[in-house]
């Protein structure tokens, strides 16, 4: 019992519950915003007293495109309302984070480890490693060793000498 209440009680399922909530409010909130707003606008426009009702009969079958209409008008709304307040700002905030973060780490060009970018050599293959200006090394491994000017090593991870 402690571990069905343990999973209840996770952040990320309440988060998900609450989410699902107020989205199902969202979605009756628009419904009713398309069928009692945009629904007559549009009605009013095309000249149909009640364009949800619009319907058109095949061999005594009825189709209600009005309210398939309704639909779809509920659709666009509710994406473009997700897209403009969630994922456009969620993408910019995203690109602003990343694109501040400065890096700390660089890959060895010989061994292709990961090692501060301060190091003059890699700790794992101990081949010498020529700063640039910027802290980066070269990115090729021929660069590498014809600046340093010492001979590769043919290991991977080797002890040095």
């Amino acid at each position: 019992m402690s571990g069905f209440k343990a999973f209840l009680m996770r952040g990320n399922l309440i988060s998900l519950a609450v989410a699902f909530v107020v989205g199902a409010a969202f979605t009756a909130m628009v419904t009713a915003f398309v069928s009692d707003i945009i629904t007559p606008l549009i009605a009013a426009i095309a000249g149909k007293p009640n364009f949800s009702s619009l319907t058109f009969t095949v061999h005594k079958s009825t189709f209600d495109y009005g309210l398939f209409v309704n639909a779809v008008l509920s659709f666009l709304i509710i994406a473009s309302v997700v897209y403009w307040l969630v994922v456009a700002p969620t993408v910019t905030l995203t690109a602003r984070l990343t694109r501040k973060a400065e890096a700390t780490t660089k890959d060895c060009p010989e061994c292709l480890s990961t090692i501060p970018i301060a190091a003059s050599r890699c700790m794992y293959c101990t081949v010498e490693l020529p700063t640039t200006t910027t802290g980066q090394a070269p990115a090729t491994a021929a660069a590498t060793a014809a600046a340093a000017q010492v001979p590769r090593s043919t290991g991977r991870h080797s002890s040095g000498n």
